[in-house]
């Protein structure tokens, strides 16, 4: 076997990311009985969907965001060299430790791994000197953020570091490091790039020009937890900026951008991926610098002189209180960023024809509506009798009737960017992102909301974070309807319904393996929901009229 086989295995399979998750989740529990601890945490990366869905925060509670870092300001190498034994072979320990495979990720390749970790512990700026001003420069891709940044390092005359720029940079110039290949492939796709290679690279940048008055940083952090890093790793900003821009106009920048400067990251697949990152990252970003009092709003929809002399108006009051203050916005104006109707038609479409009352940061106009309708999920297992039940509810009650499989296969026959990464996705077999899921569902949703009394969800949600995502941006469902039958019920249905459809691929095994898939999916989301009163299980073994009677029973109990 190569040497190489291992290293190269731990990295596709997030190995050391999910060690991480679980060891954070552990130092901030501390449980009386870690093995029952990590077996709760393995099962739940189960239900999320694999490894690769783990994040440094995965497994520790909602108010972590209020609690100091567990480390106490260390960088993570030392944090890990300090809780663990010498005897310890754990990734990120030094990694002539770990004979042959020296290093698990990508983020200690043989080039950087020693130099990585002397620049993470080594301080930044001189303790005995005032550190230059800071300025972070955040947006969506596309908002004007390098325009911007530069135009703010010329005026106050500080340095400009651009973090895509560095990170492209580095990859010309280490094309053929199998490191640096492999987050060339992660940033083509749309990805963010590792967060300790990005916070080294600044680092070393940072360490190039210590004696500036003042530094602005394009295009970081892009999530809280490279926020947490930064401050952790560095210093505190003096003051962040976000460009607040429509996402049409985001997505109308980027493709221009792509045709004029033929960047690699601007190909369409790509922007797609990169607005989804953004979309779903710069809420709990915001919310962290704003709970800080360190950011300030912009319109970016706007000329760039306009966006830059409100800029340059903020910072001399902010940062330079001797000039004459003028006041900037320092709230998030949610009405920046929403597309307007009349433009939507001129751009490229991702999403369907409501976006104009959709943006990026909430679901302020459909969360209201909904409130004022009725949300039911049904679930059942293949041979339950959904279809047939959701029919004769959607015809009694008058709801609309959402199936996440038929929103799937009516998006493929509708020409879009979102149309093209499903069918790539599904070519691929690879599992659909639950931002396109809840996307779908949003854009279903919004196209009914003035003819429907309520909205009927079949199969859905499929996951708990699914569920926790469609209660944070929109609401709770008021029930959640589970057609309980058993499962030699429905393989006998399942069964004489491929006989009357002469299907004879559907084999007694095929029937089971999906009895299996739906006892895997089902149990964690029906437990949450019993959890928090919702659950109405409904006994689908007789006819279709006597479950109907109990399903009607359930519903009229809601009005």
């Amino acid at each position: 076997m190569n040497s190489n086989d291992p290293k190269e295995y731990l990295t596709r399979r997030e190995i050391p990311q999910l060690f991480e998750g679980l060891l954070n989740g552990l130092m901030y529990y501390r449980p009386d009985d870690p093995v029952d601890y990590l077996e709760n945490c393995l099962q739940k990366v189960k239900e999320l969907g694999g490894s690769e869905k783990v994040k440094w925060d995965t497994f520790v509670g909602p108010d972590k965001r209020n609690l100091p870092p567990l480390n106490g300001g260390q960088g993570r190498r030392a944090f890990f060299r300090n809780v663990l034994p010498e005897s310890c072979n754990f990734p990120y320990r030094r990694y002539d430790r770990l004979p042959p495979i020296h290093q698990f990720s990508i983020e200690s390749d043989t080039d950087l791994s020693e130099t990585a970790e002397l620049i993470e512990e080594y301080e930044v700026f001189d303790p005995s000197r005032p550190h230059p001003k800071i300025i972070l420069v955040i947006g969506g891709p596309g908002s004007g953020k390098g325009t911007q940044s530069l135009k703010i390092a010329e005026r106050y005359g500080f340095e400009y570091i651009s973090v895509g720029e560095l990170l492209r940079k580095k990859i010309h110039n280490t094309s053929s490091n199998r490191k640096w290949s492999l987050i060339a492939k992660i940033i083509t796709t749309g990805e963010l790039a590792p967060q300790e290679t990005t916070i080294t690279e600044i680092k070393q940048k940072l360490m190039q020009i210590p004696d500036s008055e003042g530094i602005v940083i394009d295009g970081f952090p892009r999530d809280v937890a490279q926020a947490l890093s930064f401050e952790d790793q560095i210093c505190t900003p003096d003051l962040v900026v976000f460009l607040a821009c429509a996402n049409h106009k985001l997505k109308e920048r980027l493709l221009k951008r792509a045709e004029q400067q033929g960047r690699p990251d601007d190909n369409l697949k790509a922007i797609q991926r990169r607005l989804m990152n953004f979309k779903q990252n710069a809420v709990p970003l915001v919310n962290y610098f704003q709970e800080k009092g360190l950011i300030i709003t912009f319109d970016a929809d706007r000329d760039e002189e306009e966006v830059f002399y409100d800029i340059s108006a903020a910072v001399d009051s902010k940062l330079f209180p001797a000039k004459e203050p003028v006041a900037g916005p320092s709230e998030l104006d949610l009405s920046l960023i929403i597309d307007s109707a009349e433009t939507s038609e001129s751009t490229l479409v991702f999403e369907h024809q409501n976006e104009e009352i959709s943006h990026l940061f909430g679901d302020d106009y459909l969360r209201e509506e909904l409130k004022k309708l009725k949300v039911i999920f049904i679930l059942g297992g293949p041979g339950s009798g959904k279809g047939i039940q959701c029919e004769k509810l959607t015809q009694k009650y008058g709801f609309t009737y959402l199936s996440v499989g038929d929103l799937l296969q009516s998006d493929l026959a509708t020409p879009s960017e979102r149309s093209k990464l499903i069918k790539d996705l599904m070519e691929h077999g690879d599992p659909m992102p639950m931002d396109i899921i809840l996307d779908l569902v949003k854009d279903a949703i919004n196209s009914s909301l003035g003819t429907s009394k309520g909205f009927l969800l079949d199969s859905f949600p499929c996951e708990i974070r699914q569920a926790e995502e469609f209660e944070c941006k929109l609401r709770k469902p008021d029930a959640v309807l589970y057609l309980d039958c058993s499962a030699d019920t429905m393989t006998t249905r399942l069964a004489d319904r491929s006989k009357v459809a002469h299907r004879s691929d559907i084999s007694t095994e095929t029937i089971q393996r999906r009895l299996r898939m739906f006892y895997q999916v089902a149990e964690p989301i029906l437990a949450y929901y019993e959890s928090k009163s919702l659950l109405c299980k409904i006994n689908a073994e007789g006819s279709p009229e006597q479950v109907f009677l109990q399903l009607c029973s359930s519903v009229d109990s809601i009005f």
